[in-house]
């Protein structure tokens, strides 16, 4: 049995594929450095996990797949490479599971969890295989070892590692300047999607209501086209918002497909969702059966999720590029009966640096805004970034509080009335978010 090792294996992406190879039949072990639920659920499936970073931890190993988020000096890393031990990527993993199903390939620089785990949830019918980067309710997972034949994974083009992909499918949800930091220019982002785009076998489906998106890749073959905004090889029309929910007509080919209900909010999300009806349906799933699913789908977790519902209402979500905030907040104002108040935690310096001038009121359809310290992910402050400059520029509608401590954050909730928090960031304000419901519901 051949014996993989995980380096940082408690990853969203990392964890998804280790289950998978451990229900696959491989002898999975992997390290990281505090135990998590997702511990848990690995050490149950029969994976080891160390949380000590150790040499030793990889002796008799025969592949170690890293995040890329390992550095070259990881004592586990530098022994793998010191004794020829086989180590890739987990893009390289992933991409080696892709030559043994259809795969189906989720890109974008923003959209592609909520559209991977929609998708996974829609087509479960097919029993897929499905690997995605938040927990989707349905499989209480971020990973379904299925018995079908298809592959549903998200491709993150962050560090360019979707490009080892070479799916059947593909959607791009979007195509925005982001991760700047590694791709250097945002010419060098719609390189790589163009690359992306080539690598698919079969079919893209494409979002042409990103302007760039179709200027990049309109016009080429083997590309559907969808939208909200505009006439489409499948588009919404009619879109109305009821009891919380989105209810659309869709539109394929310049015929009527049908009523659509949508439980998640945001016009993002029904755009989300056209994609993922025209591939469900054109592989085999039923139109009635498609719309059952997308009217009881839940999102992945951190995505608009709800976690205290009362007078006060705490949501966590995983916004933290600026077209995602925006869209959260414009989804929230059409259902949301409360006032409501953002507190954004910022995602890395180099990130808010290269993103500053779309930060710039993005988050004027708040009510307020609570600003958190910058989630640094290991970085230094190079940037010049101050809280006080960013407060000042991300709401133009009044004035931002500058808070520090988990302390500050409780004291402000705990003396609202009638008001919904929205938690948004990718860092640790997720963890605040839950330790506020917890506080509140020990009162």
């Amino acid at each position: 049995m051949k014996k993989i090792f995980f380096i940082g294996i408690n990853g969203i992406g990392m964890s998804g594929l280790a289950k998978i190879m451990a229900k696959t039949g491989y002898c999975v072990s992997g390290s990281d450095k505090t135990k998590k639920d997702v511990s848990i659920e690995l050490e149950n499936l029969g994976v080891e996990i160390h949380y000590k970073h150790d040499a030793k931890n990889i002796k008799g190993i025969d592949l170690v797949v890293r995040s890329s988020a390992i550095e070259q000096n990881n004592p586990e890393y530098r022994y793998a490479i010191e004794n020829g031990i086989q180590v890739i990527k987990r893009g390289q993993l992933l991409a080696e599971l892709f030559k043994e199903k259809c795969g189906i390939a989720i890109a974008g620089t923003h959209g592609k969890t909520t559209t991977s785990s929609m998708l996974g949830a829609v087509m479960l019918p097919l029993d897929p295989t499905i690997v995605v980067g938040g927990i989707l309710p349905e499989i209480n997972s971020n990973a379904h070892c299925g018995t079908g034949k298809f592959l549903i994974a998200e491709a993150d083009e962050s560090d360019n590692s979707f490009l080892y992909l070479l799916p059947e499918y593909s959607i791009i949800t979007n195509i925005e300047a982001d991760h700047l930091e590694n791709h250097g220019s945002f010419e060098n982002i719609k390189k790589s999607f163009i690359q992306f785009y080539e690598q698919t076998k079969k079919l893209t489906l494409l979002n042409i209501d990103c302007l760039e998106s179709e200027n990049t890749l309109g016009s080429k073959d083997k590309i559907v086209t969808y939208s909200i905004e505009k006439k489409a090889n499948i588009y919404a029309n009619n879109i109305k918002i009821i009891d919380g929910k989105s209810v659309y007509d869709v539109i394929l080919n310049g015929q009527l497909l049908g009523k659509f209900i949508l439980a998640v909010p945001g016009r993002h999300n029904i755009s989300n969702s056209l994609g993922v009806i025209y591939l469900a349906y054109t592989l085999g799933v039923s139109l009635e059966e498609i719309k059952i699913k997308l009217k009881f789908f839940k999102g992945a977790k951190r995505r608009y999720e709800i976690l205290l519902d009362g007078d006060l209402r705490i949501i966590d979500d995983y916004a933290h590029h600026p077209t995602e905030i925006r869209a959260t907040l414009e989804g929230a104002k059409k259902i949301e009966t409360k006032k409501i108040t953002a507190i954004f935690q910022p995602h890395k310096y180099s990130r808010t640096k290269f993103l500053y001038e779309e930060f710039k009121g993005c988050f004027d359809l708040a009510d307020d805004v609570i600003l958190l310290p910058v989630y640094s992910a290991g970085e230094e402050n190079i940037y010049g970034i101050t809280l006080e400059e960013l407060a000042s520029d991300i709401y133009t509608s009044g004035n931002v509080k500058i808070l520090t401590t988990m302390e500050e954050i409780i004291e402000i909730v705990r003396a609202a009335e009638d008001r919904t928090f929205i938690f948004m960031g990718a860092g640790t304000v997720s963890q605040m978010a839950y330790e506020v419901v917890k506080n509140l519901e020990v009162e």
